[in-house]
């Protein structure tokens, strides 16, 4: 099964790439290495805004992230030019926007990671991880992530 009849199969369709907010690219070719900047969580098209700990559960912070997986993927098949194109994801590192008692940021960025291995399957979308509590991210922003992955 292809990456596409997955993402199809789970009623995914990939956004086009979003307009940088600030001084930056959305991402940066370099020999086989896409680095992808990164995206915040987006809920109706605007920031998906709230700090987990606070107003937020871990299981609506794993929604955002998966959500922003949508994104990245969207991002990474601009860069591609076709997700098939894609040998690995080396590594994904995500920011969560949580209290100084919150400790389950692991657990809100798997929403991301899960999705990734569901789509790109185990032996390409396996990565490596860090995730992060932050005091805040732009807009707002519950969780923002980046990745980097290997072209074949």
């Amino acid at each position: 099964m292809t990456i596409a009849q997955r993402l199809a199969d789970l009623g995914i369709t990939l956004p086009a790439v979003a307009v940088p907010a600030a001084a930056y690219v959305p991402f940066v070719r370099t020999g086989n290495l896409v680095f992808v900047s990164g995206h915040i969580a987006k809920q109706d098209g605007k920031a998906w805004v709230g700090q987990l700990g606070l107003t937020m559960t871990t299981t609506e912070g794993q929604q955002a992230a998966r959500a922003v997986a949508i994104d990245l993927m969207g991002t990474l098949q601009a860069a591609a030019g076709d997700l098939s194109r894609i040998k690995r994801i080396v590594k994904v590192l995500s920011l969560v926007n949580s209290t100084p008692t919150f400790t389950e940021h692991h657990l809100v960025t798997n929403g991301c990671s899960e999705l990734l291995v569901h789509a790109f399957g185990a032996e390409v979308g396996a990565h490596a991880r860090s995730a992060f509590g932050v005091a805040q991210l732009p807009l707002g922003a519950c969780v923002e992530v980046e990745l980097i992955a290997e072209l074949a």
